[in-house]
C-alpha cells in the first residue's frame, strides 16, 4: 500500500495566522495620535505569567528587557507568545544595536524593539534599516514565529515595515543635544527616554535625575514633542505617573515586574515594623529601617473638615457628678468622628460614681492623686499615670486630696459620649501599686517605667493603650514627651486624632498653617490634614495623643506635603 502524505486540511488562513499584531498596533499608535496616554509594564523576570497579567489586566504594552537581566531567547519569546491574542504591544530591549538582535527579536514575534544608548542619526537609521525588510532595509526574512513559519510569508511580508515598531532610548547629554536630528528619521515616531543613564552622562552617575538632569529631559522631550513624536518615560512612583503624563510624556511605564514585587514586599515588612535597605551582598545583615515616606498622600484619604485648636477655657463644660466638671475640647461639637476628649476637674473630695459607657474610655492624671476603681479594683494613680477601660465597665474615680483639686485628661473612643450609672455593689480589692490591670480587662501604665521609644528626633514616646495591648480596643493613644527642638516627620492618618499639650509650648503645623499650643490646648487633626509638631521652645514640651483608630499608625509623607505650596489637597 502506497503512502500519501497529501494534507486533507483545510487551507491556512493567513489573516489568521499572522503573529504580528497589526491591530493593536494601529490601536496603540492611534491612542498616541490622540494625545492619550498609554501604559506599560517593564519585564525582567522569567514566568510568563507576568507577561499574560498585564495582557489580561489590558496594559497598552510591555517591554520584555534583553539587555541588563538574564533572560534567554526562549524565556523571550514564551513571553511574546501570551500576548498574541491581547491588545498588548510587545517589545523587547536589546542588549545594543545590533542587525543580527533585531532581526531575531523581530523574526520570533516581537512587535517592535528598543534599542539602547542611540546618540546619533547615523545610528537611528541604522536600526531603521536592520528592522525593515527590502528594499527599505537589510532585515532577512525567515521562517519563523513572525511569518507564522512560512506559512503567513506574503502577508507578514507585506506589512512589518509599515507596522514594526523601532523605539531608540535617549539616555546619554549627546542624545540630548542631537534631538533635532533624531528627530527627522524617516520611520521613528516613539523616543523613550532613560534619567538614570542620561544622569549618569552628565556626571551624576547613581542618581535617578541629578541636579540640572530632570530640567534638561523635559526640554529634549518638548523639542520631540514640537517635532511631532511621542515620547515615554518610566515612572518612578504612582503619584509621578500623574506627573509625567501631565508634562506630556505619552508611553508611561508604570513599573517593573521586579520594581512591583519589592514595593509590595517592603509595603508589607513596613508594616510590621521589618522594612530594611538591600546591600549589595543580598544579605539582610542591615539594620531596619525607619518609617519611610511615601511620595503623596493617597487621594483617598483627603479630609473634608479643617483642622481645630481649642484653647482649655473654650470648650463646652459639663457637670459630670458635685464638683466634676468635664470640659469637652474635641467631640461632636466640632465635627470629631469616634472620639471625644477632654480636660475634667476634681474638686477636693470629689467622687464620680460607678458608670459605664458603650465604648472604652482612657483617663490620664495630669495633676494630683486620684483612686480608680473598676469593678471593685482599686488603682491609685499618680501624675501621667493613665488606667483604660473596656467598654461596658462599671468603673469610679475619687480625688483624694482634702484641699487639692485633681486634673485629669479623658478621651473616649466615640463622638456621642453617654454613660449609665450603676450600683456599686462590688468587693473592693485595693491592687499594688505596680499592678498593670487585670488580664482581660482595665490597663493601667505608670509613666515613670512605661517603655519608651522615638516617633522623630529628640521625642520619646509612651503608648498608653492601642488594639495590640488591649485585643478589642477601638481607639489608641499615649504620652510623648519632646526634647528642645524635637519634632515628628510629616505625616497624615486614616482616622481623627486629638493632641492635647499638657507641658510647655509646641509648634503645631497644618499644611503649612502654624499654631502655638499651650496649657491644655487641643488640636483635632481630621483624617487626611497633613500636619506634624515640633518642639522650637528651650524647654521640654509633653501631650497626650489620642487616635479614633486601635492601632497607632501613621503614614509618614514628604515634607513639602506640610508647606502651603506642597499642600496636597489645595
Amino acid at each position: 500500500m502506497e503512502l500519501s502524505f497529501q494534507s486533507k486540511a483545510p487551507a491556512l488562513n493567513t489573516r489568521e495566522q499572522s503573529t504580528m499584531k497589526t491591530a493593536a498596533i494601529r490601536k496603540f499608535r492611534t491612542k498616541l495620535r490622540s494625545d492619550s496616554p498609554v501604559y506599560g509594564l517593564w519585564v525582567t523576570l522569567e514566568s510568563v505569567s507576568i507577561t499574560e497579567m498585564a495582557a489580561a489586566l489590558g496594559f497598552d504594552w510591555v517591554v520584555i528587557d534583553a539587555e541588563h537581566g538574564h533572560l534567554d531567547w526562549k524565556e523571550i519569546v514564551d513571553h511574546l507568545r501570551v500576548t498574541v491574542r491581547s491588545d498588548t504591544v510587545a517589545l523587547v530591549r536589546l542588549a545594543e544595536l545590533n542587525g543580527g538582535l533585531i532581526k531575531r527579536a523581530l523574526d520570533i514575534g516581537a512587535d517592535g524593539v528598543i534599542i539602547p544608548w542611540v546618540e546619533s542619526a547615523e545610528e537611528l537609521r541604522q536600526a531603521m534599516v536592520f528592522a525593515q525588510y527590502p528594499p527599505e532595509g537589510r532585515r532577512g526574512i525567515g521562517a519563523e514565529r513572525a511569518t507564522a513559519w512560512g506559512q503567513c510569508l506574503l502577508q507578514h511580508a507585506q506589512e512589518a515595515n509599515e507596522h514594526v515598531l523601532v523605539i531608540p532610548i535617549i539616555e546619554t547629554v549627546t542624545a540630548g543635544r542631537n534631538v533635532g536630528e533624531l528627530s527627522q528619521v524617516p520611520g521613528v515616531d516613539i523616543f523613550f527616554f532613560g534619567p538614570a543613564d542620561y544622569s549618569s552622562s552628565a556626571g551624576h552617575r547613581g542618581q535617578w535625575e541629578g541636579p540640572g538632569v530632570a530640567e534638561q529631559i523635559l526640554s529634549v522631550k518638548d523639542a520631540l514633542r514640537l517635532a511631532g513624536k511621542h515620547c515615554g518615560v518610566m515612572a518612578t512612583s504612582d503619584r509621578n505617573v500623574i506627573e509625567r503624563v501631565t508634562q506630556g510624556f505619552q508611553m508611561v511605564g508604570l513599573g517593573s515586574d521586579c520594581g512591583f514585587l519589592l514595593r509590595s514586599l517592603r509595603a508589607s515588612l513596613a508594616f510590621i515594623g521589618c522594612d530594611r535597605q538591600m546591600s549589595t551582598t543580598l544579605a539582610p545583615d542591615n539594620p531596619l529601617l525607619p518609617a519611610r515616606p511615601l511620595h503623596w498622600p493617597s487621594e483617598a484619604k483627603r479630609p473634608d473638615r479643617p483642622e481645630v485648636i481649642n484653647p482649655l477655657g473654650a470648650g463646652k463644660r459639663v457637670e459630670m457628678a458635685e464638683g466634676v466638671v468635664f470640659e469637652c475640647l474635641i467631640g461632636a461639637h466640632n465635627r470629631a468622628r469616634s472620639l471625644t476628649t477632654g480636660i475634667t476637674t476634681f474638686a477636693p473630695n470629689a467622687e464620680s460614681p460607678y458608670h459605664i459607657h458603650l465604648c472604652a474610655e482612657s483617663i490620664t492624671l495630669l495633676r494630683g492623686h486620684v483612686m480608680a476603681g473598676v469593678e471593685g479594683r482599686c488603682y491609685q494613680l499618680g501624675p501621667l499615670e493613665n488606667i483604660t477601660i473596656p467598654r461596658e465597665t462599671a468603673h469610679c474615680l475619687e480625688n483624694l486630696s482634702e484641699t487639692e483639686p485633681a486634673v485629669l485628661h479623658m478621651a473616649l473612643a466615640t463622638d456621642d459620649p453617654s454613660r449609665a450609672m450603676v450600683p456599686d455593689n462590688f468587693r473592693k480589692i485595693v491592687m499594688a501599686h505596680d499592678c498593670a490591670g487585670h488580664t482581660g480587662a482595665e490597663r493601667v501604665t505608670r509613666c515613670a517605667t512605661a517603655k519608651r521609644y522615638a516617633a522623630g528626633p529628640k521625642t520619646e514616646v509612651i503608648d498608653f493603650f492601642n488594639g495590640d495591648l488591649m485585643p478589642g480596643l477601638e481607639m489608641s493613644g499615649g504620652y510623648a514627651l519632646f526634647h528642645p527642638m524635637g519634632r515628628l516627620p510629616a505625616h497624615v492618618h486614616d482616622f481623627d486624632e486629638s493632641i492635647c499639650i499638657i507641658d510647655g509650648t509646641a509648634t503645631c503645623v497644618v499644611e503649612g498653617r502654624r499654631y502655638v499650643m499651650s496649657d491644655g490646648a487641643t488640636a483635632l487633626q481630621p483624617r487626611g490634614r497633613v500636619h506634624y509638631f515640633t518642639n522650637e521652645s528651650n524647654d521640654s514640651m509633653a501631650m497626650i495623643w489620642v487616635y479614633a483608630g486601635p492601632l497607632p499608625e501613621r503614614i509618614v509623607v514628604p515634607e513639602f506635603c506640610a508647606t502651603a505650596e506642597g499642600n496636597p489637597w489645595k
